[in-house]
């Protein structure tokens, strides 16, 4: 197999020295302009982002007339933990466009503020009251919102929608490439989206989730994740990685976006901020035997290699 017809080994998990498990995958980097700088893997195939197109989304409600204070908006891109303040938010979001808890149709998880789709739901639906639109069939893939949603998507990505799914919250989800993800991404970072993320990183995630870490370690970078392995970041200078895990599995996410950042020459110059990444690109904590450490996540040699020949290019 190679880089051109498969997607190639990136992430090995390493348990008291062999190799019992690999994570096959794509990633691309694209340029401030949006021309792709490396792809290692398909980057073409449309996948479902999941919810690292929470940004796009936000835009579309923004679009579609919504307004909404900039910590607020902060939620409505979220994925966020369930911690109280998350949930305080988004009962609150609720409460300024006269909603209840009962509104909302993502799952109970264990309550639906609770979900960690609660901002952006919470912002879809006032989006539908300050527009006068009907909110009990909101995630409607034909409602008026979700509609001007799925333009801004095509507008944003430059792709047509491959796809339209049902989210693991019950909104609409789009399928488009990677390379559209991260072009997509590049552009919502230098948004007014972008700039509340920043802004309000543990609202975006949560305590000791990857987002927040990885904006909080460097400077002027914006991470959005999403299930199934998909993630994506943006530098201050706007160059943008866009990955998918091909088994979905999250906890190869950290290794490999830790792996381009060093490539990037974007490695955090704050010790603190450095033990951070450091421990996610091993994986810290997830390679147990009897309650301690006895192993590791690590990126392949061969996509290191790979990569850092196409930047140099």
């Amino acid at each position: 197999m190679s880089f051109a017809t498969s997607n190639p080994v990136l992430v090995e998990v390493v348990r008291s020295g062999f190799v019992e498990s690999v994570h096959r995958g794509a990633v691309v980097v694209t340029a401030p302009d949006g021309s792709v700088r490396a792809a290692v893997g398909d980057v073409e195939t449309p996948v479902f982002p999941r919810s690292t197109n929470k940004p796009f989304q936000a835009l579309g409600m923004l679009e579609a007339g919504l307004e909404i204070e900039d910590v607020d908006l902060a939620l409505v891109c979220a994925s966020h933990a369930g911690e109280t303040g998350h949930i305080e938010r988004a009962l609150s979001i609720l409460a300024a466009a006269g909603l209840g808890e009962d509104d909302l149709l993502c799952p109970p998880e264990p309550r639906p503020a609770a979900m960690n789709c609660s901002g952006k739901h919470a912002g879809m639906l006032t989006t539908c009251v300050q527009r006068g639109w009907s909110t009990a069939d909101y995630t409607d893939p034909e409602h008026p919102l979700q509609r001007i949603i799925a333009d801004k998507v095509v507008e944003l990505t430059g792709e047509k929608i491959a796809a339209v799914g049902v989210d693991g919250c019950g909104a609409p989800l789009f399928a488009f490439s990677l390379t559209g993800l991260a072009k997509a991404f590049g552009t919502a970072s230098g948004t007014r989206v972008g700039e509340v993320m920043r802004a309000h990183p543990w609202l975006v995630a949560g305590s000791g989730r990857e987002d927040t870490l990885l904006m909080m370690s460097v400077p002027g970078l914006l991470a959005k994740g999403g299930a199934e392995g998909v993630h994506a970041m943006t530098l201050p200078d706007g160059t943008t990685v866009a990955c998918k895990i091909d088994d979905g599995a999250s906890r190869a996410r950290g290794p490999l976006l830790a792996a381009v950042l060093r490539a990037l020459d974007a490695w955090p110059t704050n010790p603190a901020a450095q033990t951070v990444v450091d421990g996610l690109s091993r994986g810290s904590g997830l390679v147990l035997g009897a309650g301690r450490e006895v192993g590791e996540l690590r990126v392949t040699a061969e996509f290191e290699r790979e990569l850092n020949r196409q930047l140099s290019a």
